[in-house]
C-alpha cells in the first residue's frame, strides 16, 4: 500500500524553487478566477490530493524515482556550470512528459471527455464513467508506453536575464505548437505531442526555463544546451503559456511581482478556451453500397442514430506572442501520409512505412 496519503500531482520537488526563500515551506498563490494572491501559502496544500495516484506502493515508487532524479537534476544545473548533459536532457524531457499527463487538470479533462462520448453514445455512465483517480492511473500507463516517444525533441536550458521573473502553476508542463498554429496547411487540426513543431516548456526557477523543440522545424541558437533571454517581452510571452494553460492556480516567488503578475493574467486570460476538449460527430449520410459518406452533425442529432463516427480532440490556445528565441528553420521539414495523421515528426514514422510518407520543406 502507498505510504502517502497526500499525494502531489506537481511534486514539492518541482515547486520548491518557486517557494520563499527556496525552502520548500510556503509559496504565493494567485487565483484566477478571483484575481487575488495568497501569500504564504503552505505547501503541503498544493496540488495535491488524498491518494491522487491509488494506494499501488509500486506505482508510487516509480513516480517518486523519476522525482528523485529530477531533483538531483536541478540541483546539478544550478551548483555547476552551464552545460546540458545527454542525461540531464533525458530526465527533464521525461519529467515534463510525466507532468504534462499526471495533473488533476489532464485527468479532469479526460474523464469530462469520457463523460460526453458515453452521453451521447448511449452507454450507461456507470458502466463508462471514467472517475479522476481512473484517469490518472489511465495517464501513468500511457507515459509507462510511450516515454521515449518525446525523446528526439531538441532541448536547452532558457535563462532569464531580466528582472522579471518565470512563473510556473498547477498545469506546469505545457504542450505547444508554433507551427501547427501558424500554418494554414493545419489550419482547423488539433496536435500531440508525435506532431511536427511540437514545443514543450517547463520553468524550472524563476530565471530557469526547460524547453524542447522540433529540430527539424526550429532553430533556438544554444551553447552545450544553455541560451539566454534578455527582452522582458521573452519572458511575458513564456509566462503566457503558463497562464493559458493552468487550471486555476499560478505560483509566483516573489509577491513583489504582484503587479506585474495581475497585468499579465488580465491581458491574456481572455485568450483561454473554455473548454480544453472538443468531440466531433458524424452519422451516414450515403452509401453507394461500397463507400459510406458521413456528415458532421450536433451531439443531439448524434443521438438518434445507431451509427455514429466520433472525433475526440484537445483545443489549444492561439492567441498569444511567441518568444523570439524560437526561430523557424530556413530548410524545415515536416512529413505526412495524407491521412487524418497529420503532420509528424521524422522520428514517429512507423518502421517499414517510410515509402508511405513524404517529406514537406520550409515550413511557412
Amino acid at each position: 500500500m502507498a505510504t502517502n496519503k497526500n499525494q502531489h500531482y506537481v511534486p514539492k520537488c518541482y515547486l520548491k524553487e518557486f517557494t520563499l526563500d527556496s525552502l520548500g515551506k510556503a509559496i504565493n498563490v494567485y487565483n484566477v478566477d478571483r484575481s487575488k494572491l495568497l501569500r504564504n501559502a503552505p505547501v503541503k496544500n498544493q496540488c495535491s490530493g488524498n491518494y491522487f495516484y491509488g494506494k499501488s506502493a509500486k506505482l508510487e515508487g516509480a513516480i517518486q524515482l523519476v522525482e528523485r532524479a529530477y531533483a538531483t537534476t536541478l540541483r546539478e544545473l544550478l551548483n555547476s556550470s552551464r552545460k546540458l548533459t545527454d542525461k540531464h536532457r533525458i530526465i527533464l524531457i521525461r519529467f515534463w512528459l510525466l507532468q504534462h499527463l499526471r495533473t488533476e487538470a489532464a485527468s479532469r479533462r479526460t474523464a469530462e471527455m469520457f463523460a460526453e462520448i458515453g452521453t451521447t453514445s448511449g452507454i450507461d455512465p456507470r458502466e463508462f464513467n471514467l472517475e479522476i483517480k481512473e484517469a490518472v492511473i489511465l495517464a501513468m500507463k500511457q507515459y509507462a508506453e510511450c516515454m521515449s516517444g518525446i525523446d528526439d525533441l531538441k532541448t536547452c536550458i532558457v535563462y532569464n536575464k531580466t528582472k522579471l521573473p518565470f512563473i510556473t502553476s498547477d498545469d506546469p508542463a505545457v504542450l505547444t505548437n508554433k507551427w501547427y498554429i501558424n500554418d494554414e496547411r493545419t489550419k482547423f487540426r488539433s496536435f500531440g505531442v508525435g506532431n511536427a513543431g511540437a514545443l514543450t516548456f517547463l520553468p524550472l526557477t524563476p530565471k530557469l526555463l526547460f524547453l524542447g523543440y522540433d529540430g527539424d522545424v526550429y532553430n533556438v541558437s544554444n551553447k552545450n544546451g544553455w541560451t539566454s533571454i534578455s527582452s522582458q517581452n521573452d519572458v511575458i510571452s513564456f509566462n503566457q503559456q503558463q497562464i493559458l494553460n493552468c487550471r486555476a492556480n499560478i505560483f509566483l516567488k516573489d509577491a513583489e511581482h504582484e503587479c506585474f503578475l495581475k497585468t499579465s493574467v488580465e491581458s491574456i486570460s481572455k485568450y483561454k478556451p473554455e473548454t480544453r476538449h472538443r468531440v466531433t460527430y458524424a452519422v451516414p449520410d450515403y452509401n453507394d453500397g461500397e463507400y459510406t459518406r458521413y456528415r458532421v452533425v450536433e451531439n443531439k442529432e448524434a443521438e438518434e442514430h445507431q451509427e455514429v463516427l466520433m472525433h475526440s480532440e484537445v483545443i489549444h490556445p492561439k492567441e498569444f506572442s511567441w518568444p523570439s528565441v524560437i526561430k523557424y528553420r530556413s530548410n524545415g521539414k515536416v512529413f505526412t501520409n495524407g491521412t487524418g495523421k497529420g503532420y509528424m515528426r521524422r522520428y514517429h514514422i512507423p518502421p517499414g512505412a517510410q515509402d508511405y510518407y513524404w517529406e514537406l520543406s520550409k515550413p511557412k
